[in-house]
């Protein structure tokens, strides 16, 4: 059995099939509705203990799912070029490469490879059921978190021991769990739970409608 035969569609192959319109021009109105979806749910804050929730990771994965690993992956590389430029997509309306180059800048970075992780997920149908969803979720979640920290960890090194140690860690990685990870935890898994819900429902809702 191919690769290929092992694929399966994504949610917006369905809703907008690649041979009713131009490929290219279809994946550009696509792309470029996902990045802004993505820059007006990183705007969101619902205030939360111990950090607010905010809704960019939730709509960086559930954007890779639903478009599936190219177009998830190309999607928010142009959400990323879209902020380098000076567009205001990022958190709190931030712009520049100041942002990509800053403490977070690594886990902008990681929304790409999440995107396309997840999307090959769900070109294998695992968008379908709860649990699936919450596992393709959660290993999303770990590629976002990865290179972030990586970053953040080079970034706290640089300030110093004075800097780690004001964050309550000994070591420049203890800083980064502390200040990058651990406040999000609550968050993202309320956002794992929702799009585990959400997806599969959706899938439920359109299998209803086609059939």
């Amino acid at each position: 059995m191919s690769a290929t035969s092992l694929t399966q569609p994504t949610m917006i192959s369905i809703l907008w099939p690649a041979s009713s319109a131009q490929p290219w021009l279809r994946n550009v109105i696509l792309a470029i509705a996902g990045s802004l979806f993505v820059a007006a749910s990183a705007q969101i804050q619902v205030p939360m203990w111990p950090v607010p929730f905010t809704g960019q990771t939730f709509a960086v994965l559930v954007v890779g799912m639903a478009y599936g690993s190219r177009l998830g992956a190309a999607t928010l590389a142009l959400y990323m070029i879209e902020g380098a430029v000076g567009l205001p997509v990022f958190s709190k309306f931030a712009a520049g490469y100041g942002v990509l180059l800053g403490p977070t800048g690594g886990y902008i970075a990681g929304f790409v490879l999440a995107a396309g992780l997840v999307g090959y997920l769900a070109e294998r149908g695992w968008d379908r059921t709860f649990w699936q969803t919450a596992l393709a979720m959660l290993a999303g979640n770990v590629v976002i978190y990865l290179p972030g920290l990586l970053w953040l960890t080079n970034f706290f090194a640089g300030l110093g021991p004075e800097a780690i140690q004001s964050n309550g860690a000994q070591t420049a990685f203890g800083a980064a769990l502390l200040a990058g990870a651990t406040p999000f935890l609550l968050g993202d898994l309320i956002k794992l739970i929702l799009a585990a819900i959400c997806l599969p429902l959706a899938w439920h809702v359109l299998s209803k409608k086609r059939s």
